[in-house]
């Protein structure tokens, strides 16, 4: 069963273009990883969310490729530039 994810990140907006850039450079390392089936970066038309998105081909791959993601740093956590939680949904394809 492919495994998916989609997250709603909401930078402050004089940190927009460099949270933008910290995304995808967390996409580029999970494309990285074994069992990455795509892992992409968008950003809402009104400029309040940068959306992220990927897919691997199972859970375990997925597991993974999160885990090894706290090679990253700081890149990864919620931190000042957001003014507000994340939105994290793991998917499950049917």
């Amino acid at each position: 069963m492919t495994v998916g994810f989609v997250a709603f990140h909401y930078p402050t907006p004089e940190h927009f273009e460099e949270f933008v850039g910290r995304t995808h450079q967390v996409a580029d390392f999970l494309q990285s990883k074994p069992g990455c089936l795509s892992a992409e970066c968008w950003a809402t038309t009104d400029g309040g969310a940068v959306v992220t998105t990927g897919r691997f081909e199972s859970q375990d791959t997925f597991q993974a490729a999160f885990a090894a993601a706290v090679e990253l740093g700081p890149v990864v956590g919620f931190d000042e530039r957001e003014h507000r939680p994340r939105e994290v949904y793991t998917l499950l394809s049917r």
